[in-house]
């Protein structure tokens, strides 16, 4: 068999890996075999960190919610299950731009939350008024608690004209 040098393509490879390590320390960045180690691993080190790098994130908006709840005169943990409760969606980065950015905005979440706590929030049965907005299963649940007959076999105008 006749022999076969690697030349362009063995040579491309090689420039595209030590390329890749520059600025890396010492042989590194200068030998072949020791560059593509050091790639190898920093590839490992920048998907793990790009992992952490979403809680290190969790972290500082909870640090930030929390000190702002402190001003208030509320816990962190009371606060989130008073926003629970009031049936709230608001996720903990927007939570602390408003901290940040308006804390008359946040004073009147953690009034929100507090009165939760206290059981002074509205539930979803008093805010969903229009029956128009509720789906049929819904609709049927109010029809069957208020005691309709034949509930299961109307229509949903008929259920929302039934419930009036």
């Amino acid at each position: 068999m006749t022999r076969v040098k690697g030349g362009t393509v063995t040579r491309a490879r090689r420039k595209k890996v030590l390329k890749q390590a520059k600025g890396y320390f010492g042989s590194k960045h200068r030998l072949y075999k020791t560059a593509q180690e050091q790639l190898f691993h920093s590839g490992e080190y920048s998907f793990n960190d790009r992992k952490k790098n979403k809680g290190n994130f969790r972290k500082l908006w909870i640090t930030r919610i929390n000190a702002a709840c402190r001003d208030n005169g509320i816990s962190y943990s009371k606060f989130m299950n008073g926003l629970k409760k009031a049936n709230v969606e608001v996720n903990r980065k927007m939570l602390s731009e408003i901290a940040i950015a308006d804390a008359d905005e946040f004073a009147k979440f953690v009034t929100l939350s507090k009165n939760a706590l206290e059981g002074k929030a509205e539930t979803k049965s008093e805010t969903k008024t229009d029956l128009s907005a509720l789906t049929v299963a819904e609709l049927k649940a109010m029809a069957k608690e208020k005691g309709i007959e034949n509930y299961t076999n109307l229509k949903k105008t008929e259920l929302i004209d039934a419930l009036k």
